[in-house]
């Protein structure tokens, strides 16, 4: 199945800024997110959009695409003249590879290896999100087994050399083909590719080195993590393999919503209510912000809609690039239930104020009737 275009996946045009493709994928993280949304294809959908999202948001990325769409000649061998191989090691390793032999460079299956990474994903509060704080985690992960030491063998014995392919984990075989002679090698079965045999296997473990635990590990939220985010916890993943370093643990946060407030990057968004009364005559109110109460004052005549800024008071950048604003959304609230005096009142100020509708004068709907009819 072919993938989808990067610009659709997102929901923006191909000249969107950088501005409206974080926002689209924002939307769309938080839609999808596993954590949230538990139908079939979430997952998917919300990896889709953070590839997406990590392709269109960085110029250099998106240039290519631009170019070339998902047939990146870039992509895979490095492209074009001048392509890095060295990946393969050489081109013994490439043969290797085709033909399953030739003599190539081949891993030390007893050299030490780093551990495997784990990602924990973590769902945190909106203040939290903004203030950081101070945190544990359980995580179940794998560590060395205690007993042996991660050898696997019964203590006060050791593993051997596997005597079959002689500790190099694979064994060999020669055959005539059209080419010419062709060495063919595989993982050797009677060590699993290990290079070691263990007689005697640890009781704890069962011959794994290894055994599965669950750990409480302190960290610290950022102050400013946004949603999606994640930070590297260094040496918490899965042990090293021969005593190789330990792997990473990534945490990602998933930022809860909060009742009252709406983020955008470093910036907080709020309504506030108003009466008719404080919009028409003015007033000054009290508006919560993340860091207390603040007082604000509503000038005559504010409209539902009207923005006022609070400088400085949204949240602080994770990367310490300054602190964003609120932005007060004033909406009027129109009375319900009135009393007879105050329907009395709201006529006299109609008539004051010439908004009484003239009996002769042309209605909305009969405007609209004539424009149907094309009169």
């Amino acid at each position: 199945m072919s993938k989808r275009d990067f610009y659709d996946v997102l929901g923006v045009e191909k000249g969107a800024s950088k501005d409206d493709i974080k926002k689209a994928y924002r939307k769309l993280s938080k839609k999808y997110h596993p954590d949230i949304n538990q139908e079939a294809d979430a997952a998917d959908k919300f990896k889709e959009a953070k590839e997406a999202y990590e392709t269109l948001s960085d110029d250099s990325k998106r240039s290519r695409y631009d170019r070339f769409g998902h047939e990146d000649p870039n992509a895979g061998f490095g492209g074009g003249a001048g392509a890095d191989f060295s990946g393969f090691g050489g081109f013994e390793d490439i043969f290797d590879t085709f033909f399953g032999g030739g003599g190539g460079r081949r891993r030390d299956p007893n050299a030490p290896r780093q551990g495997a990474d784990l990602q924990y994903t973590m769902a945190v509060s909106f203040e939290d999100a903004a203030f950081g704080k101070e945190t544990k985690i359980e995580i179940p992960k794998e560590e060395t087994c205690e007993t042996c030491h991660g050898s696997g063998a019964k203590p006060g014995t050791k593993p051997e050399t596997c005597p079959y392919c002689h500790g190099s984990g694979q064994l060999s075989q020669e055959q005539n083909t059209p080419f010419g002679r062709v060495v063919n090698r595989r993982a050797c079965h009677h060590c699993q590719g290990t290079g070691k045999l263990i007689k005697e296997k640890c009781a704890t473990c069962g011959g794994q080195g290894k055994v599965n635990k669950r750990r409480t590990i302190s960290i610290t939220i950022p102050a400013g993590i946004d949603e999606g985010q994640q930070l590297r916890v260094s040496g918490q993943g899965e042990p090293g393999v021969n005593g190789g370093p330990a792997g990473d643990l990534y945490v990602v946060f998933h930022v809860e919503r909060h009742e009252f407030f709406e983020r955008d990057g470093d910036d907080v968004y709020c309504e506030m209510p108003l009466t008719f009364v404080q919009a028409s005559l003015g007033d000054e109110v009290e508006v919560p912000t993340l860091k207390g109460k603040v007082k604000l004052k509503i000038p005559a005549g504010t409209q539902t809609g009207t923005k006022f800024r609070l400088k400085g008071k949204g949240i602080a950048n994770v990367r310490g690039y300054g602190t964003g604003d609120q932005h007060v959304i004033v909406k009027i609230i129109t009375p319900t239930n009135l009393s007879e005096q105050q329907r009395k009142l709201l006529r006299e100020f109609a008539e004051v104020s010439g908004s009484v509708p003239d009996e002769h004068e042309e209605g909305l709907f009969d405007k609209l009737k004539r424009a149907f009819k094309g009169e």
